[in-house]
């Protein structure tokens, strides 16, 4: 079977892990969507594509194969729906998940006039991307500090409370129903902007057994793949208190980085949806 990744990085150490297993056997290849070339509508398919990428080229890529019939993971659609978090925001609300409470503002220059904002609040660019804005503001003081810079005065922007919490995330990850869990120190956990506007440095995940989550939790990750349409995908919860789990991020197709069995999971779930097969194992 052919198996295509759809990434600028071919080596990043989950899909170099993937390919190492499928390659005895299978032909994978890859295409950068950054580069630029368009593949020709008579290309021979692939028989899977693995979407590893987010930008707006990437998921028109994607959104081109599967209008001729190939499958896509996780498909274009779902993909972009979790780059605007408004509509995250929306679709869990909705769905009845623990969502932490969002507003949207369409710029960080306006949310800087308001007043009486109840701090201390965090706030997000409303477009997920790589090195977008997710800060913790304590004051009216380090908010007016982010909007000095040109780079962020007009960022479209989501605002939801900060909630008090161990100061750790539960990054929870899953692979076609298979989970997999780390903790990693919070971003948030501290005040997240200096006097020129600069986040906080994050520390590695450290894996815990999936057993010290917290009754439920499992069951909650595996609904939002239902909910979202993701196959690949992570959940960022933290404990809202007396172990009531509260979403604050999720994402498609994240690097489960370091996460043995993520790999033989990836390649399992490739071939079988190159060979017609569910993509999403029964939950």
């Amino acid at each position: 079977m052919r198996i295509c990744l759809i990434t600028p990085w071919p080596g990043h150490p989950l899909l170099a892990a993937t390919t190492a297993l499928l390659t005895p056997r299978h032909e994978v290849d890859w295409i950068d969507p950054g580069a630029g070339h368009p593949v020709p509508s008579g290309a021979s398919l692939a028989d899977v594509y693995l979407l590893k990428a987010r930008t707006p080229r990437a998921l028109a890529l994607a959104r081109s194969f599967e209008e001729r019939g190939a499958p896509v993971v996780n498909s274009a659609a779902a993909t972009g729906f979790c780059q605007d978090r408004t509509a995250m925001a929306a679709l869990a609300e909705s769905a009845g998940l623990p969502f932490a409470a969002t507003r949207t503002v369409g710029a960080l220059r306006e949310l800087a006039a308001e007043t009486g904002l109840p701090y201390p609040l965090v706030v997000k660019s409303r477009h997920s991307r790589r090195h977008d804005l997710v800060v913790r503001l304590d004051d009216a003081g380090s908010l007016r500090a982010l909007c000095r810079g040109a780079e962020w005065a007009d960022e479209p922007v989501v605002v939801q409370p900060f909630t008090a919490n161990s100061g750790w995330d539960h990054k929870v990850w899953v692979v076609a129903g298979q989970v997999f869990a780390a903790l990693r120190r919070s971003e948030l956990a501290d005040s997240g902007v200096d006097s020129t506007g600069g986040g906080t440095a994050r520390e590695p995940a450290v894996p815990p057994p999936l057993s010290e989550l917290p009754g439920g939790w499992l069951d909650l990750v595996l609904r939002v793949g239902s909910v979202f349409a993701l196959d690949v995908y992570g959940v960022d919860l933290i404990d809202a208190g007396d172990g009531a789990p509260l979403i604050v991020d999720i994402n498609a197709f994240p690097g489960i980085r370091g996460q043995a069995g993520a790999p033989e999971a990836l390649a399992a779930l490739a071939l079988r949806t190159a060979a017609g097969g569910s993509p999403v194992l029964p939950r």
